[in-house]
């Protein structure tokens, strides 16, 4: 065999080199002329720009699972957050593999969203891997069309890990797949080992990222409210299913009032039928109204060319009880205000998706002000903190009732009106402060995702939170 040369190497690489690129482009020529082009600005990225990797992956965590925790959460979007937070943990702490969770459909929403139309799910999964295993779906011979019967069942609420360990783990080895039907407040606020709290917080503020679509038009959002100067993100909790539910009717009209009586009348599972509206509203138990959240603005100084983005859904009694509010305060922006009806058509009867959509301009506001303390409420005004203690005026609705009768009746005027919220409201900015626990009553106690104090040191001083004197222990 006789060697080749270099030159006959060359000329071989080169000829091969041109038929390669001639068929190609005859390829792409003949097919979608947009291929060249995007093979055109492929080559010129690749030339000018160095191509960023992803970041590496945590590796697996190496453990020998116990059994599949299936899960289907409840509620609305923040309540089903943060108990996709507490299912993680829990399976975690009992080695287990988790299955993606299931988003709730039938609550007064009807939101068919699952969880991959709201969340990243692969970086979920990804992001965890280090601490649990996470899998899309059952392996097929856990399905139910084969016969299986997973055991259905709600954990205890409020239940610490010794709960799990050793009421929950040994169900597991004798059925393999439980089924947690209900997930909302099923893990302790306080009392909780330091790691699975820790956990707790990486996935809400780590792992559980909106889907592109949703990030991009919530940027956008916040990208358009931003080129107008500071905003206020006001959580107006004024809708339909909130007014039912709680029976507040104050500044409705009686047949209003009789809808809204209906519709509590129509979901069996809210408990609560007969309710008396004025005794829940002077104990604090009602959302403010429009018209009072206008006043309570006001008060708190807010001037008349305040930027605010309402955060909430259709408004009951829509423009007209918003009128006050818009009077006061001309710069109201929303959704359909800010966006093309183009854009928001994808996330029309998404209720979820839309909410992703209030979460992120609420967390990027200059301030958050939620007039009720509902679960989106509570886990923005967590994720303030989380990210250095943004301002959230968390309103005291028992105190303000009392002052705007007062006001209203004569009794006060505008400035004792006005000096009275101020002062009641100096401590509630969202300044560091410890956890309130109350022993044996945890719906009473502060909410462990609106002030997850174990995950907050790290990022900012939190040396205030650590002084024994500053406990606030209810015995």
């Amino acid at each position: 065999v006789i060697p080749r040369t270099r030159l006959q190497v060359w000329f071989i690489w080169v000829c091969s080199s041109i038929l390669i690129w001639t068929c190609l482009v005859q390829l792409l020529a003949v097919g979608d002329p947009r291929l060249l082009a995007g093979l055109s600005n492929l080559t010129r990225v690749s030339i000018r720009e160095p191509v960023r990797l992803p970041p590496p992956l945590p590796p697996p965590r190496n453990y020998t699972s116990n059994g599949f925790l299936k899960v289907s959460c409840n509620g609305g979007l923040n309540q089903m957050r943060a108990a996709i937070c507490d299912m993680v943990t829990v399976a975690r702490l009992l080695n287990l593999t988790l299955v993606v969770p299931e988003l709730d459909k039938t609550s007064f929403w009807a939101d068919p969203s699952n969880f991959e139309d709201v969340f990243d799910v692969k970086h979920f999964i990804d992001s965890l891997r280090d601490e649990v295993r996470i899998v899309r779906r059952l392996p097929k011979k856990f399905n139910r069309k084969y016969g299986f019967q997973p055991l259905e069942m709600p954990p205890v609420s409020w239940s610490n890990e010794q709960y799990y360990l050793q009421q929950i783990l040994p169900l597991f080895s004798k059925y393999t797949v439980i089924h947690f039907n209900r997930t909302d407040t099923r893990l302790a606020n306080n009392g909780i080992p330091l790691d699975l709290q820790k956990l707790r917080c990486r996935v809400n503020f780590q792992a559980l990222k909106f889907t592109p679509e949703i990030e991009a038009l919530g940027y956008k959002l916040v990208r358009s409210l931003q080129a107008k100067g500071p905003f206020v993100a006001l959580h107006l909790r004024y809708e339909m299913d909130m007014l039912a539910f709680s029976g507040c009717t104050h500044g409705c009209t009686e047949d209003e009032a009789e809808e809204l009586k209906q519709l509590r009348y129509a979901f069996p599972w809210w408990r609560e039928k007969e309710i008396v509206s004025e005794e829940k509203r002077l104990q604090g138990l009602c959302p403010l109204t429009p018209e009072e959240a206008a006043l309570v603005l006001q008060a708190l100084d807010f001037d008349k060319d305040t930027q605010i983005y309402i955060a909430s859904g259709e408004i009951y009694g829509s423009q007209r009880r918003l009128a006050a509010l818009r009077t006061a305060f001309p710069q109201i922006m929303k959704k359909d205000m800010l966006l093309d009806p183009e854009e928001l058509r994808q996330f029309q009867n998404h209720s979820s998706q839309m909410a992703a959509l209030d979460f992120m301009v609420s967390i990027a506001s200059n301030v958050f002000i939620p007039t009720y303390d509902g679960n989106m409420a509570r886990v923005v005004e967590g994720h303030r903190r989380y990210l250095g203690f943004k301002k959230t005026i968390q309103l005291d609705r028992k105190k303000l009732v009392e002052l705007l009768d007062l006001h209203q009746n004569g009794t006060l005027s505008w400035d004792e009106f006005a000096v009275g919220v101020r002062l009641t409201h100096e401590s509630k900015m969202g300044q560091p402060i410890p956890r309130r626990v109350v022993v044996g009553k945890p719906k009473e106690e502060d909410y462990f995702y609106a002030n997850p104090q174990e995950c907050l040191c790290v990022r900012t001083s939190c040396d205030d939170l650590l002084i024994p004197a500053n406990s606030t222990t209810i015995m």
